[in-house]
């Protein structure tokens, strides 16, 4: 379903990035599992990562953080550009290994590298990189599987959310007892398939 925008290389480097920001746990699987670059990657292929309906004209300054995303590059620009410029730096300074073949602990402190801005990477900002990286992960992981992020509801699943229920008139006279229901997301769920 949709298009595409990421090279093989390039969802490589950003199944291990979401991957430590929500890595498999005890609670679950993490965002590789739950096919949050999928969602990246179908964002970055339409309107959202050629930045259309964002005003991208110079001359551009600094903002501040309230006033969101800041930078020259739409966001499959800034992707592209940093997830080369990541795997360069971890090249020349990790023997010639990508940023997906780093231990754990070296992938931890290079985005934390990144969100402290105390990383270097050519030509893209790290910091505004890491913050767009953490935004579209949290997004992905919580999305409508719709959206190709969030397989099998793993994100709603992990913190109890029902999903896109038509209504909830069955479960009105619960008397204060919890009420779990299995997610349905926009196409469904898994008890609504017809094989």
């Amino acid at each position: 379903m949709g298009q595409h925008f990421l090279t093989a290389a390039e969802k490589h480097c950003l199944d291990a990035l979401t991957g430590r920001l929500i890595p498999s746990d005890e609670y679950g699987p993490g965002a590789p599992e739950a096919g949050v670059t999928t969602f990246i990657d179908r964002q970055l292929a339409g309107f959202f990562g050629r930045g259309d309906r964002w005003y991208m004209q110079a001359p551009f300054r600094d903002g501040i953080p309230g006033q969101g995303y800041q930078s020259e590059h739409a966001p499959a620009q800034l992707y592209r550009r940093a997830l080369a410029s990541l795997d360069a730096f971890c090249r020349a300074t990790f023997g010639g290994r990508l940023y997906a073949e780093l231990e754990t602990e070296a992938q931890d402190e290079l985005l934390r590298q990144m969100e402290a801005g105390d990383l270097s990477l050519e030509g893209v900002s790290a910091e505004t990189f890491f913050g767009l990286l953490w935004e579209n992960t949290i997004e992905g992981f919580f999305c409508d599987p719709l959206y190709g992020g969030n397989r099998d509801m793993v994100g709603w699943k992990l913190v109890g959310f029902p999903g896109a229920r038509y209504d909830y008139r069955d479960v009105l006279d619960h008397n204060g007892a919890p009420v779990r229901l299995e997610p349905v997301g926009l196409m469904g769920g898994p008890q609504w398939r017809v094989d």
